[in-house]
Parts: structure tokens; C-alpha cells; sequence
């Protein structure tokens, strides 16, 4: 009997799972470690802070997949591996051996110098959204004056915007702190630029947050920032027990694979998500690409358990884009080329909720 332990709840796993459940792997036994019982689909989550879905539209039942696809489900996190031995090691002190382990962990925003200690980060998901329901309650209070979101992406200026669009009627200034122009090289800049102007949001591009604090931002150089409310969108960061359990990573921390999406010093090791980088493929971090993944993925590991070959995750050189604007509106982009409109807003939605719907499981399943 061969031990697939899965190590995290991202949407690669998703698909995993999913797949394990629909067709199970003759002399293989599942398990999967995650801190939640429930994955959150990134791409809603905006929406449910403009307030167009509740959290239960964009929340998935984890625990229900792993048992449909015959897992055990460990309620936990990870905390380091033993690449001789061959096991994971939990926050808790658990010890779970692998014959192939995938690691699907995703990334945290903040930067680990603590520069966002005292901001509202927008991962991991639960604790952000209860984080925001308190920022909103304090705001129609009319105890923040001033909400400064940090980072120029595309995760940051969705957020602000749905922010914006869920604080309507409170009179709250937007500013966004963005260390390099926002949505660099992306085929939307303009576009988007020009709603955000639109929208009174203030823009300080070239600027680096260095400290969150309990009255605003500190920036390079030493000025301060006043705000009574901070949100960190910046960076993706690894986990540390990455790069401490002398795994191959990239430069930033994160596990190097091939494009089969295998560790490039331990074959039986995978990973997918924000946590991999693609050696001679780097993407940026974006859940688009951890859904492309998952069914390569899925088959790569029935592979590795079988002892055959595994495939090439064929990354394309471009993807759509789908950027929602607070309200019913959002921006589309392919390259170069870009669209807007409440239709795009509505294409977006219907992709976001069919997406859900792959892992909501019927009557009797789970």
C-alpha cells in the first residue's frame, strides 16, 4: 500500500481530490493536512466584500472531498519534512509518512520582516474576512476616516474596490501604495487606472510601505502615512519550513519544479500553486494557473503512485484575466488586448460560480 499525502487545501487539490473521488487508485491510501476544513475560491472573494455574494457561495467543503476520495483528513498544518525519512511534520508535532507527498499550500501576503504586522491581510481568507467585517463595522461608525491598501496588483486593486463598493454611503478616503506601477505589464493598466480615477481612490505609485502600524503606514525614508485602517495585498511569500528542509527552491523561497510539477531534487515530491515556481516557466502568482494545474496534477500523481512517467503542464504563454471593479463591473484582458463592461462582470461571475459548483457535492455524496 502506498501512502499520497496532500499537504494543503489550494485549488490544485481541489481538482486532486476530485479526481481520486470519481475514480480511486487501486493500492493507494490518502490522506490530506490542512489548517481549515474549507477552501475559499479566491476569485469570489471580492465579491463577498462588495457584498454580491455571502461567504458561503465561494466556500468549499474540504473535509467532504477528502472523504469522498477515501482521505484521511488531518485537521493541521505543516511545520517541515524529513526528506530522508520521508514524512511531514505537523504544527502539532504529528510525523505522517509519504511514499509521494503535494504540497499545495499556497502563499502568504505580508512581508516576513513584519512590515505587515498590523494590517488586515487578504490571506489566508477566513481570518480575512472577519477582519473586514469588523474594518466595515468600525467605518460606519465613523471611526475610519482613511483605508490604505497595500499593493498594486490585481488582488489589491480588486479588494479596494470592493471595499469601496461595500463601505457605499461612508465617507472614507481610498488611497493604494503600489512599490512598482500598478498592474505592471498587464494588457488592463489604463483601464484600470482610469476607474480607479474615476472612483476618487488616490494612487502613490514608487512608493514602499516598509511598517504597519496603529496609525498608518510607514514609507522609505522615513515619512509617515496617517490612516485608521491598513490592508496588505503585497507579495507572495513561502512558508519558511520550505526553504529550512533543504528542498530545491527558487531565489524567493518557494519549490522549484519541473514542468512535470515535480520537486526538482526529490522526484517524489510534487507541488502546485502560489507554492511552485516552474523552473524556465516563472508565472506570476495567480490562482489562473493553480486551476490550469490541478488536473495535470492529479494525473501526475496516479503516475508517481503506479510508477510511470509523468506529463508536462503546458503553460500558456498568456491567460484571461478577469479584474471585478467593486460594483457589477469588471475589466477583462488577454495580452495586450483588454475589454470592460457589466458583461464582463457577468462572464466573470458565471466562471467564478461554475467553478464552485465542480466541488459542491450532491445528496449522499461526501
Amino acid at each position: 500500500m502506498k501512502h499520497l499525502l496532500l499537504v494543503g487545501g489550494g485549488h490544485s487539490h481541489l481538482a486532486v481530490l476530485k479526481s481520486f473521488g470519481d475514480t480511486p487508485a487501486p493500492g493507494a491510501r490518502l490522506a490530506l493536512l490542512s489548517p481549515s476544513g474549507h477552501a475559499f475560491y479566491s476569485g469570489m472573494v471580492p465579491g463577498v466584500v462588495a457584498g454580491h455574494y455571502r461567504p458561503g457561495d465561494c466556500r468549499i467543503d474540504l473535509a467532504a472531498l477528502a472523504a469522498r476520495a477515501g482521505a484521511r483528513f488531518l485537521l493541521d498544518s505543516a511545520a517541515g519534512v524529513d526528506l530522508a525519512k520521508r514524512e511531514v511534520t505537523t504544527a502539532r508535532g504529528e510525523r505522517l509518512h509519504y511514499d509521494v507527498l503535494s504540497l499545495d499550500i499556497g502563499s502568504s501576503a505580508g512581508d516576513p520582516s513584519g512590515a505587515a504586522e498590523r494590517a488586515l491581510r487578504v490571506r489566508p481568507v477566513e481570518s480575512f474576512l472577519a477582519g473586514w467585517q469588523r474594518l466595515r463595522e468600525s467605518a460606519r461608525r465613523g471611526e475610519i476616516r482613511r483605508i490604505a491598501v497595500v499593493g498594486g496588483g490585481a488582488a489589491g486593486i480588486e479588494v479596494l474596490l470592493a471595499m469601496r463598493h461595500g463601505l457605499a454611503g461612508v465617507a472614507a478616503e481610498f488611497v493604494l501604495f503600489s512599490e512598482l506601477p500598478i498592474l505592471a505589464g498587464h494588457g488592463a493598466r489604463r483601464r484600470i487606472a482610469r476607474i480607479l480615477g474615476e472612483r476618487g481612490v488616490t494612487v502613490h505609485s514608487g512608493r514602499k510601505v516598509v511598517a504597519a502600524g496603529k496609525n498608518g503606514l510607514g514609507l522609505d525614508g522615513g515619512e509617515r502615512f496617517e490612516a485608521q485602517a491598513a490592508v496588505w495585498a503585497a507579495g507572495a511569500y513561502a512558508p519558511p519550513w520550505i526553504a529550512q528542509s533543504a528542498l530545491a527552491t527558487d531565489a524567493r523561497g518557494f519549490v522549484a519544479v519541473s514542468e512535470t510539477l515535480q520537486s526538482r531534487s526529490c522526484p517524489e515530491i510534487f507541488a502546485a500553486g502560489d507554492v511552485a515556481t516552474v523552473i524556465g516557466e516563472p508565472r506570476p502568482k495567480s490562482g489562473v494557473f493553480a486551476v490550469r494545474q490541478g488536473p495535470v496534477l492529479a494525473r501526475n500523481l496516479r503516475r508517481a503512485l503506479a510508477g510511470e512517467a509523468p506529463e508536462p503542464f503546458r503553460s500558456p504563454s498568456r491567460s484571461l484575466a478577469l479584474i471585478s471593479c467593486g460594483d457589477r463591473y469588471a475589466v477583462a484582458s488577454w495580452g495586450r488586448f483588454s475589454l470592460e463592461g457589466a458583461w464582463v462582470w457577468r462572464w466573470k461571475d458565471r466562471i467564478d460560480r461554475r467553478f464552485v459548483e465542480r466541488y459542491r457535492l450532491g445528496p449522499g455524496e461526501g
